[in-house]
């Protein structure tokens, strides 16, 4: 990782700052150190339009699952009673964790209560966790997860006993009873949670412990240094190497590991990884095609919902220990495009399955590599219910993830998004440093310290690898230094109301994807074209519906290579609607009737460049997330 340094003018004034609960923990030795350091659930708070995408979560779905849905209902086995006991109470946790105490809602903090009290008083005799007839370790990866955040944000004192007594037992154990199948394939969950602890306590048997799930678990490194699974997955050759998700969770197994090796081969592995996936896979959101197994570059494949989000946890993960600038591009292609593509706009339905094309959803038999007909229709639990459980984390843990800490006590700015971070800095001091910004929509970010006398400490910031001329500047004096794709840090003292403004330059550029097709980028934002909507309700299940949604507007176009016309319209709560988009993009298309639909999604894409003779109009293109029904891989004209 390399830092820009540089040192500008100290400046003045002072108000209220942080308090020393929210000081990071650093990797004890032997691990090796983390590039930055998480920051515990509560020192980041979302504000502006994230905020607003929380609190939508918590009058939707998420805050209101448990209320008639029978998986978490009060027979759920992870509340005592004789209902569903392995994985969706400890999903739904995971994020309703986060979303509850960054929105400061006492409805949701109170249900998080509710499931943290009753695993916190059934553990059993011996150390073991949950429902008794849960002899499955991999519903306690999710719960240990849940159980960390809920530590971080109550400090809640029952937590790391708790976890002591667990890990001991799981060693005691795991000679007779190894993993077995997800848990095999997502080990590296499990040793997240193990190394947390150690930080805490220091005990060198987990380290131990850490070892043996490796040991027991799938090598995913080698997977990915002898790539084979190229093409789609035929159903008769899946397997759980090729499940979408335990890729998606993958995606920080290597990272993970490297701390406890400190092998240079092992970073590189990620990397490894990374590029297998985008170019066998790769999809324009910034996802790998897994409608449940790999299904190719073609844009009418289609990803889970549950790999979006684990996806994002898995980069969040990456870029504490890296620490590189590239991670955080790619973190937020997907959070600002693949997961707000995937949901309703009031947060109240989602899909299993979403495609970079795709005109309509329906309940067809389109061409998954395994999924079901009802994959990427909205609603309550489209195909499997474990997205239902599992898809609250994704809008929160990037919340809490926009900032971290500095190794030497200053703190970094990772991702943007509108947000107010306080923690504790260099020698014991509290700042807090409000984040104003309607990024990724705008080009501006302003970062506005507050602080009782004069902090110093270190300021560091990713420059995105897209923003090519952007600017930096102090209380308006210009800072040198600032490179695309790398991070900017300024050290210097710090006082209250000092003032930093980036400026991130979002010029239209387009990629090339499936069959020489091209997709229109702006900032972190992917574009796809804007077409008409028509939802239709198939389905009520108590206050939540299932939608299809058919188009009322052509979307066979080819685009005319040529000049874009950026409009930028007024923010509104809910961003991701096509017709309350921030921006849009005029271009010019030509209808290309050759290219038909096939089972209810566009027929193959014809290979570029295409010829129609068909007038040449103006099209609107939206931002992906905005788009329901959508092309983002077009055909092209000569």
């Amino acid at each position: 990782m390399r830092f820009l340094l540089s040192m500008v003018a100290m400046g003045a004034v002072a108000t209220p700052g942080a308090h020393a609960a929210n000081a990071p923990v650093a990797n004890r030795s032997p691990l090796q150190p983390n590039a930055f350091n998480a920051l515990p659930l509560g020192s980041v708070m979302p504000k502006g339009w994230l905020l607003e995408q929380l609190r939508l979560q918590a009058q939707g779905l998420s805050g209101h699952l448990d209320e008639f849905w029978g998986d978490l209902g009060p027979q759920s086995a992870w509340l005592g009673g004789s209902g569903e006991g392995w994985e969706r109470g400890p999903y739904f946790l995971d994020g309703l964790v986060p979303l509850a105490y960054l929105t400061k809602d006492a409805a949701l903090i109170a249900k998080v209560k509710k499931w943290m009290d009753w695993t916190l008083e059934h553990q059993q005799s011996d150390g073991a966790i949950g429902p008794v007839k849960n002899l499955d370790w991999w519903p306690n990866y999710v719960m240990l997860k849940a159980l960390i955040q809920y530590q971080e944000a109550s400090g809640d004192a029952r937590v790391i006993p708790l976890m002591e007594k667990y890990f001991a037992y799981q060693a005691r154990h795991l000679d007779e009873r190894p993993l077995k199948e997800w848990a095999i394939f997502r080990w590296h969950d499990e040793v997240l949670s193990v190394l947390w602890l150690y930080n805490r306590n220091g005990d060198r048997a987990l380290l131990d412990l850490a070892r043996k799930l490796h040991t027991q678990g799938h090598d995913w490194e080698a997977q990915f240094a002898d790539f084979k699974t190229k093409e789609k997955v035929a159903r008769a050759a899946s397997n759980l190497s090729t499940h979408g998700v335990n890729n998606a969770m993958a995606m920080k197994a290597a990272a993970v590991w490297w701390l406890l090796t400190g092998e240079k081969a092992d970073r590189a592995s990620l990397y490894q990884m990374f590029d297998a996936l985008d170019r066998y896979h790769g999809q324009p959101s910034g996802i790998f095609s897994a409608d449940e197994h790999y299904a190719g570059r073609d844009p009418s494949q289609g990803t889970e919902l549950c790999a979006v989000v684990e996806a994002m946890f898995s980069l969040e993960t990456d870029m504490a220990i890296l620490g590189d600038a590239a991670l955080g591009d790619r973190l937020e292609k997907i959070a600002y495009n693949a997961l707000p593509a995937t949901l309703s706009a009031d947060l109240w339905a989602h899909q299993y399955d979403q495609q970079a094309n795709q005109v309509m959803c329906s309940i067809s038999n389109r061409r998954w590599a395994t999924n079901g007909p009802e994959s990427n229709i909205f609603g309550l639990e489209p195909n499997f219910g474990c997205c239902t459980a599992n898809m609250h984390q994704g809008w929160p843990k990037l919340a809490a993830s926009l900032w971290m800490a500095t190794p030497d006590g200053g703190l970094a700015a990772v991702a943007y998004g509108p947000s107010e971070v306080t923690a504790t800095v260099r020698g014991g001091k509290g700042v807090t440093i409000e984040e104003v910004t309607d990024y990724p929509f705008r080009e501006a970010v302003s970062l506005v310290v507050k602080t009782q006398g004069t902090a110093p400490f270190r300021l560091v910031m990713r420059i995105p690898g897209w923003a090519g001329g952007a600017r930096a500047t102090v209380n308006g004096a210009p800072v040198n230094g600032v490179m695309a794709g790398e991070f900017l840090a300024i050290e210097r003292g710090w006082n209250n109301g000092d003032r930093v403004e980036l400026r991130f330059p979002m010029a239209v550029r387009t990629s090339t994807w499936f069959n020489n097709s091209i997709a229109v980028e702006r900032g972190p934002l992917v574009y796809s074209l804007k077409i008409g909507e028509s939802w239709h309700k198939i389905k009520q299940t108590g206050p939540a519906a299932d939608w299809e949604v058919y188009p009322t507007t052509p979307w066979n176009y080819a685009l005319v290579k040529g000049a874009f016309q950026v409009t930028e319209k007024a923010m509104a709560r809910q961003p991701f609607t096509a017709d309350a988009s921030p921006v849009e993009i005029a271009t010019k298309a030509r209808r290309l009737p050759q290219w038909t639909l096939v089972d209810d999604s566009p027929g193959v894409l014809p290979v570029s460049p295409v010829a129609t003779k068909r007038a040449e109009e103006t099209v609107t293109l939206v931002p992906y997330g905005a788009a329901k029904l959508r092309i983002t891989a077009f055909p092209w004209l000569e």
